[in-house]
């Protein structure tokens, strides 16, 4: 009965319901930065959630040369299996700004890895482009089509901006 009620109560927390629900939505797992930088929390709080999320079996971590991956556990019984489905069921408009943030951090992916570790300057001028694009998109042409910048063709640091 226990691990039912600390499941809960690991739930019970926003950041650790926004990790939960970033997991099922990405279908993917994440590297603690990516969570991190989609978040906006520092590193030491994001560990802290990921090892109580992991204690109470809602998360899984692989580690994979220096980087640290987590993706949600597998469900092991129907209780655990309906938990996740309601988190992921929470409408996407709860969590917009974090869901903007994951898709762009997950765009800087090379072969489905992350390459951009802990306060990158690539995911800072991402983040910068993400906020200008949120008021101005571009005109790609006459038709009124919408572009945005694609953050894997920023320039490298030290290379003039856009």
């Amino acid at each position: 009965m226990e691990i039912y009620t600390d499941q809960f109560k690991a739930l019970s927390d926003k950041t650790r319901l926004k990790i939960i629900w970033l997991l099922s939505s990405a279908k993917a797992e994440l590297c603690v930065c990516e969570i991190m930088d989609t978040i906006e929390d520092s590193h030491c709080n994001i560990s802290r959630h990921l090892k109580i999320l992991k204690t109470v079996k809602l998360v899984k971590e692989n580690k994979r040369g220096k980087w640290v991956y987590f993706g949600l556990a597998s469900p092991k019984d129907p209780y655990h299996e309906a938990l996740l489905q309601s988190v992921s069921s929470i409408p996407e408009e709860h969590f917009f700004n974090e869901a903007k943030r994951l898709k762009l951090r997950l765009s800087m992916r090379e072969e489905g890895k992350c390459v951009n570790g802990l306060k990158s300057e690539k995911w800072a001028r991402a983040l910068d482009l993400l906020t200008t694009m949120d008021t101005i998109p571009m005109d790609k042409s006459k038709t009124g089509e919408k572009s945005y910048y694609d953050v894997r063709s920023a320039p490298r640091s030290g290379a003039e901006g856009p």
